[in-house]
C-alpha cells in the first residue's frame, strides 16, 4: 500500500533559509544574489500549492530550494502554502488533484516526472495556474521554468581546476538523462576551461527512471571514496539526496565535496561537513517559485517559458565559507564572458 502523501502548511519559520539562499551568508556572491520583483499582495484567502518530487522537505538541495520559494512568497503576499510530497509515482498526479481540490489557484511541481500529470491536469483545470521545474508543458496555464545549469556548473567546474592539487576531480550524476548532463557538459568545460590536462571521472547512479539514483546516499559515497583514495581531490555531485554521500566521504578523507542547488554549506548544519563543501552550484528555483506564486498572486495568470542563467543571476556560485574567495574575481570574470557570449557553455558531454 502506498505511503500517504503529507499535506502541510508553510512555516514562516524557515525564513531564514531563504534569507541565506538568497545570497545572506557570509561575504555573499553577486552571483548568487537574483532580482525579485515587487511584492504582490494576495487577495484575501489565496492559496499556492507545492508539489515536491521524492525527498521532499529536508532533501538538502533541490525541494529545499522549492520550500524556500513557497516561504518567500508567503510573507511577500500574505498567501497560504500547501505542500504535498511525492513518495512514489501515482503521487505526483494525485498531489496535483488534491492541491486543486484543496483551493490552490496557483500550483508549481518539483522536477521534470511532474510533465505528464500536469500536461492532464492544467488541461482539466484551466482556471488554476501552474508552474513546472526543470520541464515544459505547452499550455496557457502552466508556466516552465527552465535553468541554464550547465552555465553555473562551468563556473564551480573552472573553481575546482583553480583548487584541485591533484588535477584530479569527479562529477556524480544521478539519473544518466540529458538534465543531469548538463550539469556534467558545464562542469567537466569549466574545469578544462582553466586546465586542459584536468582528469575529471564522471560516474552515474543509474540509468534514466530510476528514481533510486536521486536518493542514493551509499552509492555516492561509495563512488567518491573511491576517486579520492585514487587521487581525486574535488568531487561534484549532481544527484538529489545523495549527495550527502559524497559530502561523508569527502570529511573522512579530508577532501572537498561540491554541492547543487542550494547553498549546501548553509542547509547541511554540520560543522564538520562546512569543512569540506568548497561551494555550491546555486540553482535559483527559490525565486523561480517564488516569483510564480507572487505573478499570480497580484493577477498575472500567463503562462508560457521562463529561463533562469547567469543573465539573470538564476544560477550562480555559493561563496559561504569563504574557500572560494581568492578566486571570485576569476569567477566574476569568467561568468562576465559566458553572459556577453565571449565563452559558449556546452549543454552535453
Amino acid at each position: 500500500m502506498r505511503k500517504n502523501a503529507r499535506l502541510l502548511t508553510a512555516s514562516l519559520a524557515a525564513l531564514g533559509l531563504f534569507a541565506a539562499a538568497c545570497g545572506g551568508d557570509d561575504g555573499g556572491s553577486t552571483s548568487s544574489e537574483a532580482p525579485v520583483s515587487s511584492d504582490a499582495p494576495a487577495a484575501d484567502g489565496f492559496i499556492a500549492g507545492i508539489a515536491f518530487d521524492t525527498g521532499g522537505r529536508g532533501d538538502g538541495t533541490f525541494n529545499d530550494s522549492a520550500a524556500a520559494g513557497g516561504e518567500c512568497a508567503a510573507e511577500a503576499t500574505g498567501a497560504e502554502i500547501k505542500e504535498l510530497e511525492a513518495n512514489v509515482d501515482e503521487d505526483r498526479k494525485a498531489n496535483l488533484e488534491l492541491l486543486v481540490e484543496g483551493g490552490a489557484k496557483v500550483i508549481v511541481g518539483v522536477g521534470f516526472m511532474f510533465t505528464d500529470p500536469m500536461t492532464e491536469i492544467a488541461a482539466a483545470n484551466p482556471d488554476v495556474s501552474f508552474g513546472i521545474v526543470d520541464a515544459v508543458v505547452e499550455a496557457d496555464n502552466v508556466s516552465s521554468l527552465v535553468f541554464a545549469e550547465h552555465e553555473g556548473s562551468f563556473l564551480v567546474g573552472a573553481a575546482a581546476a583553480l583548487k584541485s592539487e591533484s588535477g584530479t576531480i569527479g562529477f556524480i550524476g544521478g539519473q544518466e538523462i540529458d538534465l543531469i548532463k548538463k550539469f556534467e557538459a558545464g562542469y567537466t568545460a569549466g574545469a578544462k576551461y582553466i586546465n586542459p590536462d584536468i582528469v575529471v571521472e564522471v560516474q552515474y547512479l543509474g540509468p534514466a527512471g530510476d528514481n533510486s539514483a536521486w536518493g542514493n546516499v551509499d552509492g555516492a559515497k561509495e563512488i567518491a571514496a573511491g576517486w579520492y583514495a585514487a587521487g581525486a581531490d574535488i568531487i561534484y555531485t549532481a544527484a538529489g539526496g545523495s549527495g550527502a554521500g559524497t559530502i561523508q566521504a569527502a570529511i573522512e578523507a579530508d577532501a572537498w565535496a561540491i554541492g547543487v542547488d542550494s547553498d549546501q554549506y548553509l542547509t547541511s548544519g554540520d560543522p564538520e561537513a562546512q569543512k569540506h563543501i568548497l561551494t555550491s552550484m546555486l540553482k535559483r528555483v527559490d525565486v523561480a517559485v517564488c516569483e510564480t506564486i507572487k505573478a499570480v498572486a497580484g493577477g498575472d495568470t500567463s503562462g508560457g517559458f521562463k529561463t533562469f542563467d547567469l543573465s539573470n543571476d538564476g544560477v550562480g556560485y555559493a561563496t559561504s565559507g569563504g574557500y572560494v574567495d581568492d578566486i571570485a574575481a576569476q569567477l566574476d570574470e569568467i561568468k562576465a564572458k559566458i553572459v556577453a557570449g565571449e565563452i559558449e557553455v556546452p549543454t552535453a558531454p
